[in-house]
């Protein structure tokens, strides 16, 4: 995490001020509970509050830590030293660290993961107008790198968009799945603290109660969190792709925005680089990073054990945050993306008809040849085009086999570019609702 690709409001999640601001209300909401069932003094509870327009000081916190090599303890002391010993000496009756730390980390993933839906809407908005804006702007699809059919700009950036929609439904999904918390005690089993506190503190952090944990919350949860972190990456790489190819100069059917003033290359002052969606393509691998490690931390000794916590400490932040920068990124490039018609136009007629095929293909056999004959007689006039740079429909008006087969009017009629769009509403109306 890095500042070249970090946003404030997602950073400040995993700001040290943030965490412990959350700890502390962790810490107070259960201090409440516990008052609430007579287990502390309401006047312990109440004191516990007025310290909460009081800024931790981190760097005194990390003070005690460098002594007590325990950072939840070493806030506690630290909390202590502005509530009061005394009135402090019930926060965190019953409870573990784990309490306060997976309670705390899922709180922060929740937030972020509202931002990353925020992003993502953002970038839905984006790719429905410029679908519309294109909808009909031809293009050649491609298979294998290759020349395929004709489609549309505007279903190019559909199925970018549908593929979004399910990763907002990914990401929502995941949201509800982290969005539990747990204060029950060491090993899990509320020996030392009631299921209400839990239920309680929960409730005041917008949470639901673990239905069991054994100290810390199953990492299964984690797991499927970063792995659709994981996916929405590859999305975006796969938009990403798309539009480095289409920048490229022999291809140039689209291109990022150059502003004024920018440059491409420190050598040769003529270039125009896709260098937002190649950083894309860098940054994706970097969030697809967090998912083995998440799932890896699945597995732990017993009921507990530490091995996940070096990972989340850096996978929490690092994916979530880049993902964050991600999406803000790749919505500004295709809010910006030039787009160029004409050289759509041109490059799916470079080899003069020949992605017309499978019409004449299909008209053959629909006229009674067999469709071996029929793959035979198309096939050895696209040959020409590719290799002597022949026009495809002149061959087929010249071929006899296919002249006995069809009229002039039925070959002229198949190269009818509108063919390959007549149902492109019927696509958008699916998509779009």
């Amino acid at each position: 995490m890095i500042t070249r690709y970090s946003r404030p409001d997602i950073v400040k999640i995993w700001s040290p001020e943030t965490k412990f601001r959350i700890w502390y209300e962790i810490e107070a909401h259960a201090c409440d509970a516990m008052a609430e069932i007579g287990v502390i003094p309401e006047e312990n509870a109440k004191a516990v509050w007025k310290v909460k327009d009081v800024e931790f000081d981190v760097a005194r916190i990390d003070e005690i830590e460098a002594v007590t090599k325990h950072d939840v303890i070493a806030f506690l002391t630290h909390l202590a030293e502005i509530v009061g010993s005394d009135e402090a000496r019930f926060i965190h009756q019953g409870m573990t660290s784990s309490d306060v730390l997976d309670t705390c980390f899922n709180v922060q993933l929740v937030k972020a993961a509202d931002i990353l839906i925020a992003d993502m809407e953002a970038l839905l908005a984006a790719l429905k107008r410029r679908a519309f804006e294109h909808k009909y702007t031809v293009r050649i699809g491609r298979s294998h790198g290759i020349h395929a059919e004709p489609t549309t700009m505007g279903l190019t950036f559909t199925r970018f968009y549908a593929e979004m929609d399910r990763n907002r439904e990914r990401l929502i999904a995941a949201r509800a799945e982290i969005a539990t918390g747990a204060i029950s005690g060491a090993v899990g089993t509320f020996a030392n603290i009631d299921p209400h506190v839990e239920d309680y503190v929960c409730q005041k952090l917008g949470l639901e109660p673990e239905p069991i944990s054994t100290q810390v919350i199953p990492r299964d949860r984690h797991a499927a969190f970063f792995a659709v972190l994981g996916v929405v990456a590859s999305s975006i790489e796969n938009v990403a792709t798309e539009i480095r190819h289409m920048q490229r100069t022999e291809v140039l059917e689209a291109e990022e925005f150059f502003s004024k003033g920018q440059k491409g290359s420190s050598a040769m002052p003529h270039k125009r680089n896709p260098v937002l969606t190649e950083n894309l393509t860098g940054l994706a691998r970097l969030v697809r990073a967090a998912v083995i490690p998440a799932l890896e931390n699945v597995v732990q000794w017993h009921e507990r054990d530490i091995s996940h916590s070096s990972v989340e400490r850096n996978i929490g932040p690092d994916a979530t945050v880049t993902l964050d920068f991600a999406l803000s990124r790749l919505t500004q490039v295709i809010d910006k993306l030039v787009v160029y018609p004409e050289n759509m136009l041109k490059n799916m007629n470079k080899f003069r008809g020949l992605v017309m095929s499978q019409r004449v293909l299909l008209a053959l056999t629909q006229a009674g040849v067999s469709r071996d004959d029929s793959y035979r007689l198309v096939q050895r006039n696209a040959m020409k085009v590719w290799e002597e740079g022949k026009d495809f429909k002149t061959e087929l008006l010249a071929d006899k086999e296919v002249m006995q087969a069809l009229s002039e009017e039925e070959v002229r009629e198949k190269f009818d570019i509108s063919y390959h769009t007549k149902h492109v509403d019927t696509i958008f109306k699916r998509v779009f609702k």
